[in-house]
């Protein structure tokens, strides 16, 4: 299989987002589930097209002195407010690196955004870090994750409060609720909901998705980018298109007082409503 590259490189993708991701490749969604998260991880089916291996996390970063200035001119360059990462891969395999590379481009002239599943955790320092810089960081969720997945996320959305802006990025589906399986996971995604600062996310799937066969969500084709698309979704009026016309942007524009820079607000407690790693 071809190899990932560990140039860093801001590429824009088809929705108009321009990510600059510090890893490519997905070793620990790959590993925790067959086909990555939910068992349809499009970055990896992408990834699988193109002859790569997505189970492989290659870290990125800049080649010289001459490469970062290269890259952070391209970045103050951009239409959009913002550059994001974890597009094509977890930031959170390695935090040590990604904020090594975080602190190359903090001089931008863009908010950052983080999207991740938190694989791993930052520690005090990083936190104390990401107080000094203009950073909103997703973290990416689903009523089909599995227990242990769920507690770790909210746990870290809430411990992400005081030292930057923190969204949850919630997959949402439209539950089957004549089955038992769908109904319990509605409830759980009512739940998700009810938290502040969220993201309402589309999943895509194929039509051989076990969720799919087991009747345990709804799902309706659609068109994304004027291509044919499996997709389940929670809220019928759900943005699904062009990031440019997105009220959102991936929640910058999401109004959120929780935390102040600087602040020294103690780290919130997240009680389980989710049970234990099995």
């Amino acid at each position: 299989m071809r190899k990932y590259s560990n140039k860093i490189s801001l590429t824009k993708n088809s929705r108009g987002i321009y990510s600059l991701d510090t890893s490519i490749g997905c070793a620990s969604g790959m590993s925790n589930e067959m086909g990555g998260c939910y068992s349809d991880c499009y970055a990896a089916k992408s990834a699988k097209l193109y002859g790569y291996d997505f189970s492989k996390t290659v870290l990125r970063s800049f080649e010289n002195e001459y490469h970062r200035r290269f890259i952070l001119n391209k970045i103050n360059k951009i239409t959009l407010d913002f550059v994001r990462i974890g597009t094509s891969g977890d930031p959170s395999e390695n935090w040590e690196h990604t904020i090594s590379i975080l602190k190359k481009i903090d001089k931008c002239n863009k908010q950052i955004v983080i999207i991740t599943r938190h694989w791993t955790i930052l520690n005090d320092e990083h936190l104390n870090y990401l107080k000094t810089i203009n950073i909103c960081i997703n973290t990416s969720i689903s009523a089909l994750d599995k227990p242990f997945i769920l507690d770790n996320c909210l746990t870290q959305y809430n411990r992400l409060k005081p030292f930057c802006k923190s969204i949850l990025r919630i997959v949402s589906c439209e539950f089957n609720l004549d089955n038992e399986i769908g109904k319990k996971l509605s409830n759980i995604q009512h739940f998700l909901f009810k938290n502040e600062d969220t993201l309402d996310t589309v999943l895509r799937v194929n039509k051989n998705n076990h969720f799919v066969k087991d009747g345990i969500i709804k799902v309706k084709q659609s068109t994304f980018l004027g291509k044919k698309a499996l997709i389940s979704k929670s809220n019928k009026k759900t943005y699904f298109g062009k990031c440019s016309n997105c009220q959102e942007m991936c929640g910058i524009k999401i109004k959120n007082d929780s935390y102040i820079y600087n602040s020294n607000v103690p780290l919130v407690k997240q009680t389980s409503m989710f049970g234990k790693k099995k």
